[in-house]
């Protein structure tokens, strides 16, 4: 867990493009994310599982990852004798890019915010004025 901003910003830079780095993705969730977008139909969690070499529980916690991140839609798919299925397929990429740049939005305003509201809680002062000139 990162102790400050400088530490938490330095860990932002570490990471390895807009999945893991907005959202936090790991690398089963990326693969998965691919294999999804790679199908020309939905796909059931089964089918995810089996493409990435993965177990059915593993593959759906990651499933599950990216729906909550908005990546990957669910669709009930039912069966004519009764009951239904759940298929997946990705988010059209234009709109996960805006709401990625509308984050990225609300990031950058809310950092200029806390800078505005330090800079009046800590004004500049007589002394450090006078350490600047001092040291020109």
């Amino acid at each position: 867990m990162a102790n400050s901003m400088s530490e938490l910003i330095q860990q932002d830079m570490e990471c390895e493009g807009l999945l893991e780095c907005m959202h936090g993705l790991k690398e089963l969730d990326k693969r998965c994310f691919q294999v999804l977008t790679e199908s020309a139909e939905p796909l059931t969690v089964d089918e995810v599982a089996e493409q990435v070499g993965r177990e059915r529980s593993t593959a759906y916690r990651s499933v599950q990852r990216l729906l909550q991140t908005g990546f990957i839609q669910k669709e009930q798919v039912n069966y004519d004798q009764g009951g239904y299925y759940h298929v997946y397929r990705p988010t059209n990429p234009e709109k996960i890019a805006d709401e990625m740049q509308t984050m990225l939005n609300e990031w950058y305003a809310k950092m200029g915010q806390l800078i505005h509201e330090f800079r009046d809680k800590y004004p500049e002062s007589e002394q450090s004025t006078q350490s600047v000139s001092i040291e020109n």
